[in-house]
């Protein structure tokens, strides 16, 4: 039905552009303008030059030719201007073509100054038409597409300039956005659908913990699109809002306070946490070190290195003490400035290492009162990652192997059970997809459906 509406749409436009083509040269040459518009004619083509100029701003206005509003209004900004620009390439093309073929094939009916001046503005009045589609749809995908990311912006605003390069880029554009589009609407309905089921309520409410030098923030949220999904199916969700850098030790005692809050604050009993990266390590040390395990109900660690990084032993190192100093000089500096409130660059790192990671296991064995749980998952190249994780990915699997980017499949295992995220094509899934950092929907993987499923599975367990 929506390409019907769309064929129809290109069909109306197309119908109007060549009208418009053929007509403006009897308007503008006198001898032809008394010859052809007798006062039958005149009072057709008035009407209709009216219900054309409406139709037009009409498509631009509902460009699929409907009223009809059925998800977020972001989504339908993009949809729209997404068809914008395929009807501007499908006129385009097709407008390109009637004008050779009308200028090659049909002898003019004139060829005084009136009619040279009139086919001149009939192209103007075709390139003005298709301009306004053009720029209508692509400040609509320009504001409000996730997927076409800074790259493809930049790659259409230089290849726009370049003949014939400018089509690839604008198919690309439209190919994107109109995949984004469809693949949120359908994640909208299935919402819709599921909404009554309800299938993350669970028991206690969860609690986002995250990785190092990142921090919780208002308008910048470290989980991307995946709180919202879980709110939408019915979660409670808190935040951890522990330091970005600080020691396992320290991050962990701020997050056995934080959970002691939030049980006061709610009544809640206990939580469910799920921790990515360093937040696990951060978590583990709350729960068998601060006291936090009768206040815990499950913990699910998210790519944590529970048993280090070969990788970061290395560069410890390798690398002078002055050079580490002297980064964490201005690391710590730029972390106060987010919200640290004491960064401790160093210690955040040594507590990532393998012999770290060694010693604290050791020393950290995990409650049987909580249930635990692990996830890693998979690089399939260099590529697959955004920097700097696709710098980190050679230099891990030459010490580590298969990994994210930062942390190895091996070292994410931990717990009673372990889901191993792969995907046979394409560019797997890195560190920074695992918590929907970019936004971006990775072939192969829904992120935010796996977050769903996975608090599902808590809420199946009683959790």
């Amino acid at each position: 039905m929506k390409h019907i509406r769309k064929i129809i749409s290109a069909l109306i436009l197309f119908a109007e552009m060549s009208a418009l083509y053929i007509l403006i040269p009897y308007i503008t040459d006198s001898g032809l303008r008394n010859a052809f518009f007798t006062p039958p004619r005149a009072a057709a083509v008035i009407p209709a030059c009216f219900l054309g100029l409406f139709l037009f701003v009409l498509i631009n206005i509902f460009p699929r030719f409907t009223f009809l509003r059925t998800f977020g209004s972001r989504n339908q900004i993009l949809e729209d201007g997404a068809a914008l620009l395929q009807l501007f390439l499908s006129t385009g093309v097709a407008e390109s073509l009637f004008v050779i073929l009308y200028t090659l094939f049909l002898r003019p009916d004139g060829t005084g100054p009136g009619y040279v001046v009139g086919r001149l503005v009939s192209l103007l009045f075709l390139v003005l038409m298709e301009s306004v589609l053009f720029w209508n749809g692509i400040i609509r995908v320009y504001t409000t597409s996730v997927q076409l990311g800074i790259k493809w912006r930049v790659i259409g605003i230089v290849c726009g300039w370049i003949p014939l390069v400018h089509i690839w880029a604008l198919c690309r554009i439209i190919a994107i956005t109109s995949r984004e589009a469809a693949f949120e609407e359908e994640k909208f309905l299935l919402d819709q659908i599921r909404a009554e089921s309800r299938l993350c309520e669970t028991k206690y409410p969860l609690l986002l913990v995250h990785g190092v030098f990142f921090r919780d923030f208002r308008f910048f949220n470290y989980w991307g699109r995946i709180p919202h999904a879980l709110k939408q199916n019915g979660a409670s969700v808190y935040y951890g809002s522990q330091q970005s850098a600080a020691s396992v030790a320290d991050c962990g005692q701020e997050l056995a306070e934080r959970i002691l809050a939030i049980v006061r604050e709610t009544g809640c009993e206990r939580v469910n946490i799920i921790a990515h990266s360093k937040g696990g390590l951060d978590s583990r040390y709350a729960i068998s070190a601060c006291g936090a395990a009768p206040y815990v109900a499950s913990l699910t660690t998210i790519n944590t290195p529970h048993r280090g990084c070969i990788f970061a032993d290395y560069l410890l190192d390798k690398i002078p003490v002055k050079i580490q100093k002297s980064v964490a000089r201005k690391y710590n500096a730029a972390l106060k400035k987010f919200g640290d409130s004491n960064p401790d660059f160093l210690s955040a790192v040594r507590d990532l290492t393998a012999s770290a990671c060694d010693r604290r296991n050791s020393m950290l064995p995990n409650c049987p009162e909580v249930f635990y749980q692990s996830v890693g998952s998979q690089m399939n190249c260099a590529s697959s990652g955004r920097f700097p994780l696709n710098m980190a990915y050679p230099l891990v699997r030459h010490f580590d192997g298969a990994n994210d980017g930062l942390v190895s499949l091996e070292s994410a295992c931990w717990g009673d059970n372990f889901t191993r995220l792969v995907t046979s094509e394409g560019r797997g899934i890195s560190h920074g997809d695992m918590i929907d950092l970019n936004r971006e929907n990775v072939p192969g993987f829904d992120v935010r459906e796996f977050y769903v499923n996975l608090v599902a599975n808590l809420k199946n367990r009683g959790l």
